[in-house]
């Protein structure tokens, strides 16, 4: 056997234990909502339906999220586009002096997509639409505010004397909601155009670039 120093023990990582179950429990819970809401819908979201889906005891949820809203308020959060995908990209335009017209484009392009392809994201924004729910409510406030700041930037480049750029990009971003929803609820052409097939999107990504250009001017 070789003389020197030995080999300090490996940190290994910690799989088990109390803190990481519980870590595993509050994961499984929060994925338990989206799974509720795509099977019973909006009215399907209590505690009892939760606890059965996540398969633990209702006094957990209470003991680890406190009531459903802090509960359904995380999961909102967990799969809000704005808050999760795009998170990084906004920051960075935030901290920036403007915004290009190619920035909001990506913005609402990435926003699109990500509803397109998932389906519990599809669930939420046909709650928002049909159902009061304060924690919906408190997440599009939130949204509103980020908003607010990237279209006050993005005004910084506008030389359209005649711009109204609030108004649309509050029919675009409306338009593509609906698009996506509809692509995916309906599965029928829209228009003529179909939104599962990628010529198509892109058709209506150029229009959405030409309607900012001619709009910032």
């Amino acid at each position: 056997m070789k003389e020197g120093k030995s080999a300090s023990p490996k940190t290994r990582k910690v799989t088990s234990g109390p803190l990481r179950e519980k870590e595993r429990t509050m994961n499984r819970i929060v994925n338990a909502v989206g799974k509720v809401l795509k099977k019973k819908g909006y009215p399907g979201l209590t505690i009892a339906n939760i606890a059965l889906e996540a398969k633990v005891d209702r006094k957990l949820i209470y003991t680890y999220f406190g009531n459903l809203d802090n509960l359904v308020d995380l999961f909102i959060s967990k799969r809000d586009y704005w808050k999760t995908k795009a998170k990084t990209s906004i920051d960075k335009l935030l901290a920036q002096d403007h915004i290009s017209q190619e920035e909001m484009e990506s913005l609402l392009i990435g926003q699109f997509n990500s509803v397109m392809s998932d389906a519990t994201l599809q669930r939420i924004l046909q709650w928002e639409l049909s159902q009061h729910s304060e924690s919906l409510r408190k997440l599009a406030n939130e949204r509103e505010v980020v908003g607010e700041q990237l279209i006050q930037k993005l005004e910084k480049n506008i030389t359209n004397s005649d711009s109204d750029i609030r108004a649309l990009l509050a029919l675009q971003t409306a338009g593509l909601y609906y698009l996506a929803l509809h692509a995916n609820s309906n599965g029928s052409t829209f228009c003529g155009l179909d939104l599962h097939k990628e010529e198509d999107r892109e058709r209506i990504f150029q229009a959405l670039k030409r309607l900012l250009k001619a709009e910032i001017g």
